[in-house]
């Protein structure tokens, strides 16, 4: 049985996995009969653009980038993946090729399913096409919050967003893995790599620090709330005369915030 060969963390990352939601354990059950659990060292090549979409991942620990390549040979990214996260879907779904490349950025571990089989499976059990376009749909969502971030947030607070959204505790300490290569980070929000440097020296001080590819959270509560004020500062610019929705956010912020008038000083600052 696959479940026997995945830990309790890897498990979690696959039920919260978009093709996934919504779905019956006996129909997750049949479409992971002809699932592979495969292990890819860093900088190991899934597929190439043009290939035949035989397949499609969902990560269950790890990082991959997928990327096109443009007439001139660059490589244009396309997105980063992270645990937790599917892609290759639409491709398999429809049996065409791959749009884009897939290469992992980390050692990884990918859950591997057969687009033929998931196809199969469909036909037997139309509610797992709709769970794939709901995760299109999902996908699209995010690409959209992406622009918005683009537009209104600062660097500091895409980049704790992202943070966040990496992980599915909301409170306590919390260490997670990034790729080597931070300018795909700085890509995927939108900013310049000194930008994101400049991001995590932000964040040191409210309790982030960045040990080689690992990001440390001393407190996840804290950086939430420093979230949530920037986004009302950002706000309040936009607002004359100045909303009332700072005043509120900042009655109901812990001590951490209300005793320290440099740290608040340093979120307008931020905007």
């Amino acid at each position: 049985m696959l479940y026997s060969l995945i830990d309790d963390n890897e498990i979690s990352a696959l039920r919260h996995a978009p093709i996934f939601q919504g779905l019956k354990d006996e129909v997750i059950g049949e479409i992971l009969q002809a699932a592979q659990v495969k292990v890819y060292e860093r900088d190991t090549n899934l597929f190439v653009q043009g290939d035949p979409a035989e397949a499609i991942y969902i990560i269950l620990k790890g990082w991959v980038k997928i990327y096109r390549i443009t007439p001139a040979g660059d490589e244009a990214l396309v997105n980063v993946f992270a645990r937790g996260e599917s892609f290759a879907e639409a491709a398999a779904f429809i049996k065409g090729e791959y749009p884009a490349s897939g290469t992992t950025v980390t050692d990884c571990r990918l859950l591997r399913i057969s687009a033929r089989h998931l196809i199969a499976v469909i036909k037997r059990t139309p509610e797992v096409g709709l769970a794939m376009l709901g995760a299109s749909s999902q996908r699209i969502h995010m690409l959209v919050q992406q622009i918005e971030q683009l537009k209104a947030h600062t660097g500091a607070q895409r980049l704790a967003s992202f943070l966040l959204s990496l992980t599915e505790a909301r409170s306590g300490s919390c260490t997670l893995e990034l790729p080597y290569d931070k300018a795909l980070i700085a890509s995927r929000l939108g900013i310049k790599p000194e930008s994101l440097s400049r991001a995590f020296q932000k964040l040191r001080g409210y309790g982030v620090s960045v040990k080689r590819n690992l990001a440390i959270i001393e407190d996840l509560q804290i950086l939430d709330e420093m979230v949530q004020l920037e986004r009302a500062v950002v706000m309040q610019k936009k607002l004359s005369p100045p909303s009332t929705q700072l005043t509120k956010l900042t009655g109901k912020l812990s001590p951490f915030f209300l005793d320290d008038r440099q740290k608040m000083n340093e979120l307008l600052k931020l905007s």
